[in-house]
């Protein structure tokens, strides 16, 4: 085969490779676009006529947001002493001493609901996340507990709720027994991501000490993973406190459960009274757990407060569907 021969071949073997790539690549957008619109059929969406329903959207936007003014300078400052009226008045932030939401207020119990799931699920998260590691636990026995860990990972925080609605009733025990249950499953699957990357050395010292099972797993183990057990326990915690907002609006309590109820008597206003609440809330328990957890960790730069209002929306639609 001459030289120029072998060039042509070569030309053409790119040249078809190119087309097969682009006709691989048309189908799979002629296939994407097929499952986007089968999606969008399966959800309803050309049926829910949203041009005609539009207009009230635009009007509850007005109540949403009444400090908008239609004339210039666009903005009437009184509009948010609407805010702040229902917010003193359900005692969203500040209960007071005594009563039925003390001190913080509706915030206090959403964040009550957080914290106490978290410690709740805390131990077994702990002794399903070590036996759960293969350092520990001989396989197949340690699949037993990650696949304990999966399957509660499995169940959302929300239908926990309802699996407990007969324990607890409808209410902020329920919310906070379904956040701990979650609490297991997510925090004990990290602790043993977490254990199968530590180094080996430790744990062969204190194996040459003589130093029973027990031993070489408190010091030869979990002294090499103290620092990130406590950076995801307070990651988790972080994603409580916004699944106990979402548990609130199926009756969990706290302010999850006043938006539902505005929302249900279509008092716009006092909906993003709360959502400012909320937000306000995860905000400040973001930036004491990202401070904490920065000073842990060495090279973590902490988000700043524009970086965490801008995520805020992805982060609680994400804890939503935990």
């Amino acid at each position: 085969m001459s030289y120029d021969e072998s060039v042509r071949e070569r030309y053409e073997a790119i040249v078809l490779a190119r087309r097969v790539k682009a006709l691989v690549m048309g189908v799979g957008l002629l296939a994407l676009g097929g499952v986007f619109y089968y999606a969008l059929v399966s959800v309803g969406f050309f049926a829910a006529n949203i041009p005609t329903y539009f207009p009230n959207f635009l009007n509850a936007l007005r109540d949403f947001f009444p400090f908008l003014a239609p004339s210039f300078p666009f903005i009437d400052p009184s509009g948010f002493l609407d805010y702040w009226a229902f917010i003193s008045e359900r005692n969203l932030i500040w209960g007071g001493v005594g009563g039925d939401t003390p001190l913080l207020g509706e915030a206090g119990i959403t964040l009550a609901m957080g914290f106490a799931g978290t410690v709740m699920g805390f131990p077994l998260a702990l002794l399903f996340g070590i036996l759960g590691s293969g350092r520990v636990t001989p396989f197949p026995f340690n699949f037993i507990f990650r696949g304990l860990m999966s399957s509660i990972r499995a169940i959302p925080a929300l239908v926990w709720g309802l699996i407990y609605i007969p324990l607890g009733g409808i209410g902020p025990v329920t919310a906070t027994l379904a956040i701990a249950t979650d609490t297991i499953g997510n925090l004990g699957r990290l602790f043993t991501d977490e254990l199968e990357e530590i180094e080996d050395g430790p744990i062969e010292a204190m194996e040459t000490t003589g130093a029973n099972k027990p031993q070489t797993i408190t010091f030869g183990m979990l002294s090499q993973v103290t620092t990130p057990f406590i950076a995801w326990t307070l990651y988790i915690f972080e994603i409580n406190v916004r699944i106990a907002v979402s548990l609130g609006i199926i009756g969990g309590g706290g302010l999850g459960n006043v938006l539902s109820v505005q929302q249900g008597l279509f008092a716009f206003t006092n909906m993003m009274a709360t959502i400012l609440v909320i937000l306000v809330l995860i905000i400040s328990v973001e930036i004491f757990s990202q401070r904490i957890r920065s000073a842990l960790r060495e090279g973590d730069e902490a988000q700043g407060i524009v970086a965490l209002l801008m995520g805020f929306p992805q982060r609680m639609a994400e804890a939503a569907l935990k």
